[in-house]
């Protein structure tokens, strides 16, 4: 899960997937990044944290890093909350760079459309509990398309 700061979507991103993928009972190594080290260290945004406890998502211990081009080959999915980021992780990816497990993440319910995730970071709250609504959305499909496709290759 790839942001700009990995301060407020992509550690969303990250707890949603990651409790998601637990209550699936698929253990998946879910992780965030942020193409800018802004944050490295950094546990994510306070409205981000107050959105995901809410919903009884925990995220506090999280702590911010950047994307490095071994992140590519690291993971199975690279997803990207915006074509900017995207752009970014194909750069800094290099000849790593692996089109075919890379995409945006709204691209799993809005196909192709290359919609992005709004980033609230300037935002109230509100825009927290949009961007937690969109990005729940987003992994509960990505969940049910990997079931899917398990069943197929069984």
């Amino acid at each position: 899960m790839v942001c700009l700061g990995n301060i407020c979507r992509s550690p969303l991103a990250e707890g949603i997937l990651q409790a998601k993928a637990q209550a699936a009972g698929l253990d998946w190594q879910v992780e965030s990044a942020g193409t800018g080290g802004y944050h490295n260290g950094e546990a994510p945004h306070k409205l981000s944290q107050k959105v995901a406890k809410l919903n009884g998502i925990d995220i506090a211990g999280q702590r911010g890093r950047q994307y490095v081009a071994t992140d590519m080959d690291a993971f199975d999915r690279i997803y990207t909350m915006d074509e900017d980021n995207y752009q970014e992780v194909k750069r800094i990816s290099g000849r790593q760079f692996k089109p075919e497990k890379t995409d945006l993440i709204l691209n799993s319910i809005y196909p192709s459309e290359n919609r992005s995730v709004p980033d609230p970071w300037y935002g109230t709250e509100p825009g927290y509990h949009e961007v937690f609504e969109l990005l729940s959305n987003a992994c509960d499909r990505i969940i049910a398309d990997y079931l899917q496709a398990s069943k197929y290759r069984q």
